[in-house]
């Protein structure tokens, strides 16, 4: 039996198979465009003041591209499949001006299809405007200073630490709770720690407490004996001093050595980076001081995305042979966040990409925490409490969370003992 064909039905016919010549087209098109691998740039540190954190930070990075890359890259949905990831890295040696020229070789250069930026808010401070100037979005881990969110972007997301304009919040929230009246504020001249001093300021004063003596001193800064007798002079209960790791090695050393005591200290990075701490300044320097704890000292066993604290502290520690820090926790949260960035972006660019982060913000938990991004590219979850460090009995140092009391594991121990 013969089928013959009406005009109408060839007609079509004929539109049937065009569209869908089209579409195979269309996905070939989409195939041929895929790349063979997603490039991520970024820098690191190996020498300088911002090393150890920096290298931290670059560690976790990496090791969250080594665990992709085993299962076959990252999905990424403008492709409709997977594609291994490549880390394209420079020394910048803690220098401002040697990133400043790395990181215009990666946009510029290697063109790589992710900018990230290296550890903290002076290496990340050079990538800000050198990302707006090319249309890019800046991935940005750790450089949380609050002159960066100053206005509406398209080009910038802090991804893994909170503004620190909100991070003094809660220990200001606790000193006004222990009634603290008499305060005194040490702070690096950067963006990072005076944004932090700024906010203790203003949040004391609506307490009616203004700070007894506040002080800046250069990031660089490594000596702080005169500083501390004459902090001392203004008779503080409580002494703050915001600053790097190596400012806050600097201070607590030069404060076990002088003699003098303060009912409460407080410092940054041991929260961060307390081995480093502890073997520079001592165990003895840290006791009773305060700090905030940072994952994986802080648990989030509930995630949404990726492993949660508890998991990613197991495989770092089997892959790497030793424990993490939170610098690793950030630069493998920095991956994960990119990994879903990728997975929900509906077209492989820029803009698609920083839409995908917005539209991620406050529905999505890392093992960091509640991921909230506003406009302006600041974090605004992933919030840290306020944590005394205590001798543990053993010849070292445990970590109580104090405030906010629905956190709390202990009571603070105040005023501290002398020892």
């Amino acid at each position: 039996m013969h089928t013959r064909l009406t005009r109408k039905t060839a007609s079509s016919l004929k539109m049937t198979a065009a569209a869908i010549a089209c579409a195979f087209a269309s996905l070939g098109a989409q195939a041929a465009q895929a790349p063979a691998q997603i490039s991520i740039g970024t820098l690191y540190a190996s020498t300088g003041p911002f090393a150890v954190a920096s290298q931290g930070q670059y560690e976790g990075l990496t090791f969250w591209a080594d665990t992709v890359n085993k299962q076959g890259g990252v999905f990424v949905k403008a492709f409709g499949k997977k594609i291994p990831v490549k880390i394209v890295a420079y020394d910048d040696q803690s220098s401002t001006s040697t990133a400043t020229t790395l990181y215009n070789q990666l946009i510029t250069q290697d063109k790589v299809d992710i900018l990230v930026a290296d550890f903290g808010s002076v290496l990340t401070s050079v990538a800000v405007p050198l990302a707006a100037e090319h249309h890019m979005l800046l991935i940005d881990p750790t450089g949380s200073g609050a002159n960066f969110f100053t206005q509406k972007t398209d080009y910038l997301a802090d991804v893994s630490i909170p503004s620190s304009t909100v991070w003094p919040v809660p220990l200001a929230n606790f000193l006004l709770k222990q009634k603290i009246k008499r305060v005194a504020i040490v702070y690096g001249a950067n963006d990072f720690d005076a944004s932090q001093a700024e906010t203790m300021k203003a949040e004391l004063a609506k307490g009616g407490v203004t700070p007894v003596f506040y002080h800046s001193v250069p990031t660089t800064e490594s000596n702080y004996n005169v500083l501390l007798h004459t902090a001392k002079a203004a008779n503080p209960q409580a002494l703050l001093e915001f600053g790097y790791a190596p400012n806050d090695i600097a201070f607590l050393r030069a404060l076990s050595q002088s003699g003098l005591h303060f009912d409460m200290t407080f410092t940054i990075f041991p929260g961060q980076l307390l081995k480093l701490l502890t073997k520079n300044a001592g165990v003895d320097a840290l006791a009773y001081t305060y700090t905030y704890p940072t994952p994986p000292l802080v648990k989030y066993d509930t995630v949404t995305y990726g492993m949660n604290t508890a998991q990613f502290s197991q495989a770092f520690q089997a892959a790497q042979h030793k424990d993490p820090t939170f610098l690793d926790s950030a630069g493998y949260n920095t991956g994960i966040v990119m990994e879903k960035m990728l997975g929900d972006a509906p077209t492989f660019a820029q803009g698609a990409f920083h839409q995908a982060l917005m539209d991620m913000s406050g529905k999505t938990t890392t093992l960091l925490g509640p991921f909230k991004i506003n406009a302006n590219g600041a974090q605004l979850g992933q919030p840290f409490p306020v944590a005394q460090m205590v001798p543990d009995g053993n010849k070292g140092l445990k970590f109580v969370v104090v405030y906010p009391e629905a956190h709390a594991t202990g009571k603070p121990v105040f005023p501290a003992p002398t020892h």
